[in-house]
Order: C-alpha cells, then sequence, then structure tokens
C-alpha cells in the first residue's frame, strides 16, 4: 500500500541546505501497526508529514518517492493530492488544542472530511456518520460533544474528536503523529487501545509516531528506529524491544521509566536478596 523509497528532505530555503531525512525507506501493507520512534529532531515527524503531503512544495527539496497504491506523492498533481488526504490517508496530530479550530462546533469539524469528499451525503446524513464515530472513539454523550466547542472538552476529550475526524472516511492509512504526548499516563494507555480496536474494525493501517517505546510495544507489530533523520534499525517489535542490535535503540529502550511496586523484588536483583 504505502511505500517510501530513498526519500530526503531538505530545507532549501536556508543559507546552507539542511537535511532532516536521509535515504529513508519505510514499506506498509494493508492493515499494518508500524512504530516510527526516536527522540525528538530525529526526522519521525518530518517523514510523517511528508507522507500525508503537508510539506511545501517551495521551501522544501525533497528527492526519492512516497508511493501510495503505485501513485507517487511528491510529484502528483495537488488535486490528486487532496482527493487523497482526508480520505484515504489521516492525519491525528500531537495536540487537539492548537489542531481543532476554537470557533467551530465539534460536530462541523468531524464532518468536514465528509463535505469535502462524500458530497452526495445530505446535511442529516452526515450528523448521523459523525454521531457514530463519536460514539465508535468512545466518547460519552456524542449528542452533547458534537454541538460542543473544543475549549469545553478534556484533553483527552479533544484526541477522540481528532481521532474521530481523522477516521470518519475509513481512511486506509492512518498517520498518529505523537498522538498521546500532551496526556497523563492513563489516558495515553486509553487512546492506544482505541487505535488498536479501531484498527482491527475498520482494517486501517496505522504508522503510529512516537518516542515512547512502552507505548509503541502496546500497539506496534513492527519498529522502525530513527537518529539523526536516518533509520538505524528496523524490525518486528518483539525482536527489537528484546533483542535490539544498535546501541541507540537500547538507550532508548533503557530509557523508559519503570516503576517498582513496594514489596516486590525490582527485576534483576533476586540473587542480592
Amino acid at each position: 500500500m504505502l511505500d517510501v523509497i530513498d526519500l530526503n528532505l531538505v530545507f532549501s530555503d536556508h543559507l546552507i541546505p539542511e537535511t532532516v531525512v536521509h535515504h529513508l525507506n519505510l514499506h506498509m501493507d494493508e492493515g499494518d501497526l508500524v512504530g516510527l520512534v526516536g527522540e525528538s529532531g530525529s526526522g519521525k515527524s518530518m517523514t510523517a508529514l511528508a507522507i500525508a503531503g503537508l510539506l511545501s512544495r517551495h521551501d522544501m527539496k525533497k528527492t526519492g518517492q512516497i508511493l501510495f497504491r503505485g501513485k507517487d506523492l511528491l510529484t502528483c498533481p495537488r488535486k490528486q493530492l487532496r482527493a487523497l488526504q482526508g480520505d484515504e490517508i489521516g492525519i491525528v496530530f500531537q495536540e487537539p488544542q492548537t489542531s481543532l479550530n476554537p470557533v467551530y462546533r465539534v460536530g462541523w469539524q468531524v464532518e468536514e472530511s465528509l463535505r469535502i469528499h462524500r458530497p452526495e451525503m445530505s446535511p442529516a446524513e452526515r450528523k448521523e456518520q459523525a454521531l457514530q464515530m463519536l460514539q465508535a472513539v468512545e466518547l460519552p454523550d456524542p449528542e452533547r460533544i458534537y454541538d460542543s466547542y473544543p475549549h469545553q472538552l478534556s484533553g483527552g476529550q479533544r484526541q477522540r474528536v481528532m481521532i474521530a475526524a481523522a477516521m470518519i472516511c475509513s481512511p486506509s492509512l492512518l498517520i498518529a503523529d505523537e498522538p498521546t504526548t500532551a496526556l497523563d499516563v492513563t489516558v495515553q494507555l486509553s487512546i492506544v487501545k482505541l487505535l488498536a480496536r479501531l484498527a482491527r474494525e475498520k482494517k486501517t493501517a496505522i504508522l503510529f509516531i512516537s518516542h515512547d517505546l512502552s507505548l509503541v510495544k502496546r500497539l506496534c507489530e513492527r519498529i522502525v528506529v530513527m537518529k539523526d533523520g536516518k533509520v538505524v534499525e528496523e524490525g518486528d517489535t518483539e525482536q527489537v524491544y528484546t533483542r535490539p542490535k544498535e546501541e541507540y535503540t537500547r538507550r532508548l529502550i533503557a530509557s523508559i521509566p519503570r516503576i517498582e511496586r513496594k514489596g516486590r523484588v525490582p527485576e534483576g536483583k533476586e540473587d542480592a536478596e
């Protein structure tokens, strides 16, 4: 479904051009759950924006190919790209407070992709589908949420609204760019479980971008590790998590916080006891 081939992204408006993604290759089939991980500045989000077609065609030089069902998203006409955005390719950003428009009600924003890609639907049909989607992302009282403004919702509810808006047209590919960063731990887990359920039900492939390997492990079947704009390791989640090949990956895994329960012997210290 998706083939990223030798992708290079270079900021060309600088006095000295800056390459932020180097020779990246990525393959995804229908229904794949892939985690793209790395520290801040590793090139994860730039890769996501390139795949979603949201990078400027003037200020950034792009070479290579991003093939979605055989169509190169880097060179196809804008009209063809817009036909895919929101319909075949959905995206969830990390901060819904800035992604949602504060002056429009939630329902209007969730229906936006339907107005663009399903013009044959009546307003009543759009509302019904939006309410069903708000219920599908496990929001309480969908009618109230539909008529609310973003500021009237909690952070977790706004993130679920973003997921509903991205999934309303049942895209083949969902790009989730750090969708849990601004949320507390329990809400993060609920969002990851929600994405996993929607992926099963809708047969949607997910590219899950995060620096948190513990969340990636819960959702993804495959992990791609990036450092300084380059892929340094890739493999099955269990393999990468338990038998990492690269020192950088080992450091990422070692940085995951581990809470030791009171009265329980910390892992690896049984002999000392």
